[in-house]
């Protein structure tokens, strides 16, 4: 889910810049006017692109005028990823919004419409490989052209792979935690460098918060438009456990599952530290606590950026830990596909492109220095793909060029928690389990056993229809 909803979630709140013209984004030629030879994998494959070879290729999610200090970025980046390679031209397109509207994505891969490099998110995947979208660039994916490719985490890679092939290079991931507001732990005599790390924790915390008065709830959660039924996903991952079993069918309704309803309902109607006000969605937890009126929720690093750009927070005021329980956490992403049918040169010039803007430590969207002078943040925990050596040098820049306290995240940075993609048939299934989050938050006398089971029959329909 992405701005989340993240990152396929509601798509309702995902705007677009996936396509400019569905129409306009054929495939471009590459080595003097060479048609495409439906791409394949020669045995140069390995061999980086030739510098002197002429290859054009269109990509998708070029920022808008409207993200100035975005847009002068791509522009530095091509012109310095040109001296290396002269004769690529990178035809960069973008409309106005964020990159990717659901709708308009499912249209253009039917069309057979998308540019050379098109943006995806990690739950795309298997929707590209339906349509028959996406080229294996397996071969063409070495240390010797993604010298970081060793030290990228594998979980992070992996969900670009479908039986053992590599289809995409990520660009952007996210793990999801626990958001703090700073200001009301240190009021209600908490410690906000060390966020609760169990969900009795999470319950003592919250309140305390909430005894602060003030119209202030410890703990908040979402219920509606999909955002609830994530939610309870992440919760229930964070525990151990999952939501579509190894067997294809719902595994929600057993103790662990019931244990997350029962301290809901404990939270919101025993402890009133959860606030009078329900049926909340995206947007709404980030209001309150960027107004000091909530003290914790799950979220993922970015919704600081949010609350910071959009709602004129500032970042001294949060700080994050793992995900109560840290068995595992939900996690996302995008990246970049290269389209099925480019020639072997485009997708060397893509896999070329895409190393130096995205997966290179110290370069394009890494280079923070620069991010610092434009005046974009630095600093957030995430995207975190990297491990080894790579990770050491990119903390080191990191620190060196932040823009907020990169300190409040120590929590989260430090107790690091395997990442879990989302359930299949993801936006059908949180959907359903909306009912299970609001039911509980709204109804004081709603029996948690009924919801889990009505929300199982639910589901086990919702996944026989895949």
């Amino acid at each position: 889910m992405r701005t989340h909803v993240r990152r396929n979630l509601a798509a309702a709140l995902v705007s677009a810049l996936a396509v400019t013209a569905l129409a306009a984004c054929g495939t471009s030629s590459s080595g003097g006017g060479n048609k495409p030879s439906g791409g394949g994998s020669p045995a140069d494959a390995s061999t980086p692109l030739d510098p002197k070879t002429k290859v054009t290729l269109s990509i998708d999610c070029m920022p808008p005028a409207a993200k100035a200090a975005e847009l002068k970025q791509w522009k530095e980046d091509v012109a310095e990823f040109n001296k290396t390679y002269p004769n690529v031209t990178i035809d960069g397109r973008s409309t106005p919004g964020q990159c990717l509207e659901p709708p308009r994505f499912t249209a253009m891969l039917k069309a057979k419409s998308q540019p050379d490099v098109f943006y995806a998110y990690f739950t795309d995947l298997q929707q590209v490989l339906d349509n028959d979208g996406a080229e294996d660039i397996s071969a063409y994916v070495t240390p010797a052209s993604v010298p970081a490719l060793g030290d990228i985490d594998k979980n992070v890679l992996d969900v670009l792979k479908r039986d053992g092939k590599l289809y995409g290079l990520p660009t952007s991931n996210y793990t999801m935690g626990l958001l703090v507001n700073r200001k009301l732990f240190q009021q209600a005599g908490l410690n906000p460098d060390t966020p609760p790390r169990t969900w009795e924790e999470v319950r003592a915390a919250a309140k305390k918060i909430a005894a602060l008065g003030n119209g202030v709830a410890g703990f908040g959660e979402y219920s509606v438009e999909n955002t609830g039924g994530w939610h309870y996903t992440a919760t229930m991952y964070g525990m151990g456990g999952d939501i579509v079993g190894a067997d294809g069918k719902a595994a929600f309704n057993n103790p662990t599952g019931k244990q997350i309803v029962d301290n809901l309902h404990a939270m919101r109607w025993e402890d009133d530290s959860m606030g009078k006000t329900q049926l909340l969605k995206w947007g709404d937890l980030q209001k309150q606590m960027a107004s000091d009126k909530l003290g914790m929720f799950i979220a993922a690093p970015d919704d600081i950026t949010y609350m910071v750009q959009q709602l004129g927070a500032t970042y001294e005021k949060f700080g994050m830990g793992p995900i109560p329980g840290g068995a595992a956490t939900l996690s996302g992403g995008n990246g970049y596909l290269v389209k099925k049918g480019s020639s072997p040169d485009q997708v060397k010039a893509a896999v070329a492109w895409l190393n130096f803007k995205t997966l290179a430590v110290g370069k394009g969207q890494f280079q923070y220095d620069r991010s610092k002078t434009d005046g974009l943040p630095v600093g957030l925990p995430q995207p975190a793909f990297f491990t080894g050596a790579s990770k050491a040098k990119d903390d080191e820049l990191k620190a060196a060029s932040a823009t907020m306290p990169v300190a409040n995240f120590k929590s989260f940075l430090d107790n690091p928690v395997p990442g879990k993609p989302e359930p299949v048939k993801a936006q059908e299934v949180y959907k359903v389990l909306d009912k299970v989050m609001s039911g509980v938050l709204t109804n004081k006398d709603a029996d948690p056993a009924q919801l889990l089971s009505e929300a199982e029959k639910a589901v086990n329909q919702v996944l026989q229809n895949q």
